[in-house]
């Protein structure tokens, strides 16, 4: 496989990965909302639970994947198996 071959792949198992954990989150959190917190709660309370839990399964997610993402840095040569996203233009020389 190539450099761009390569980079296509990871972008789109990352992707993956970080939908994946974002729905894991999603049900963790609706898990827990639901066994703990909403008995609890006044019907006043609970309308803003759903909006809650899904801007904390998004928040999880990114901290996953920032730690994840670090980790494998740290194991991987990007420029030997990945070739850059964007790139810059080609310079033009001026006389």
């Amino acid at each position: 496989m190539n450099k761009k071959t390569n980079t296509i792949l990871f972008i789109l198992g990352a992707t993956l990965f970080n939908v994946i954990v974002c729905i894991a989150g999603f049900l963790i959190l609706f898990f827990l909302y639901a066994r703990f917190i909403h008995p609890i709660l006044p019907e006043g309370g609970q309308s803003w639970s759903f909006s809650l839990i899904f801007i904390g399964a998004i928040a999880i997610s990114i901290l996953v994947y920032r730690v994840v993402l670090k980790a494998l840095l740290k194991k991987i040569d990007v420029e030997k198996y990945f070739d850059p996203i964007f790139s810059r233009g080609k310079s033009v020389k001026k006389n």
